[in-house]
């Protein structure tokens, strides 16, 4: 029997929530939204351990994959999709599944979150392995088609993580590394969309940020393996070569021309003084790694 769940629960702070005036609405939602950093953090070791599986499999050639329903499966899809401009994954890399499909990311799509075998149908259609990780983004913790996608993943071998804003719930004893945000009961009781949403925004935001540096896509904290897929991003790509070089920005602009646009290989090829080819092949003996590719000691 599934037990009350914290995410449906009303609050006590907003039981007088339609007769607020508009900016006593606006603080009390801020006010609550205010409590989740801290719900996080309590999560810190789990977040750690979740990042390190991660880099792990990503590192050993796999992928990592989201599944979720609703609200959840929009933000792994979104996670995943801010991935290959970020970080130069290839698309395939860093996946978003959501129950109910693509058509699911716009509408909902009534009575897919039930069915778990949809979720591990929806893994084997993918061919998850061993070298991949699962991610299961679910509120409640209890979503069918995400703890039927982790029991497949289980089966399969691979990583399990699972996300949820309910201690206790199931999904957390379905996986390797649990993740349990305690966000509480929403302002308007059971819209997952907000606390339990922003929290869950806030823990993705870590997984893949964090296991992108440890597998080197950043020097510093600048994102050396963007892709430059508009004016905004080509802007960024010159000043951060800028900040690494101490060039002008003509002098920058003209180097990563010469590059092909890649980040990694202009740096390498002003501080080492070397042809972009040569760069490139000090980069891919190092797995790309920015720091090591230019002699410098990790930390």
């Amino acid at each position: 029997m599934q037990k009350e769940l914290v995410t449906e629960a009303r609050n006590p702070a907003s039981a007088d929530l339609d007769r607020l005036s508009t900016i006593d609405f606006v603080r009390l939602v801020n006010s609550e939204d205010a409590t989740l950093a801290n719900a996080v953090a309590d999560q810190a070791q789990e977040i750690a351990m979740a990042i390190d599986l991660i880099a792990d499999r990503l590192a050993g050639g796999g992928r990592l994959i989201y599944v979720g329903a609703g609200t959840s499966g929009r933000l792994g899809v979104l996670d995943a999709s801010e991935c290959p401009p970020t970080f130069s994954t290839a698309p395939e890399q860093v996946i978003g599944l959501i129950a109910g499909g693509s058509k699911a990311l716009q509408r909902a799509v009534e009575g897919a979150e039930d069915s778990g075998e949809q979720g591990a149908s929806d893994l084997h259609d993918i061919n998850l392995c061993q070298r991949d990780v699962v991610v299961g983004i679910t509120a409640s913790g209890y979503t069918p088609y995400v703890i039927g996608a982790l029991n497949f993943a289980k089966q399969a071998g691979a990583g399990t993580v699972g996300l949820s804003c309910n201690p206790g719930s199931p999904v957390s004893e379905t996986v390797e590394v649990g993740i349990a945000v305690a966000a509480g009961p929403e302002v308007l009781s059971g819209s997952t969309r907000m606390k339990a949403g922003t929290a869950t925004k806030m823990v993705l935001n870590m997984l893949t940020t964090g296991a992108m540096v440890k597998l080197g896509k950043t020097y510093e904290n600048l994102m050396v393996d963007l892709q430059a897929t508009n004016n905004k991003l080509v802007q960024r790509s010159i000043s951060i070569v800028q900040q690494i070089t101490d060039l002008s920005e003509a002098n920058a602009r003209e180097l990563l021309e010469s590059c092909g646009g890649e980040l990694k290989t202009s740096i390498v090829c002003h501080r080492l003084g070397v042809s972009a080819q040569t760069a490139r092949a000090k980069l891919e003996a190092v797995d790309g790694r920015l720091r090591n590719a230019l002699g410098e000691n990790e930390p």
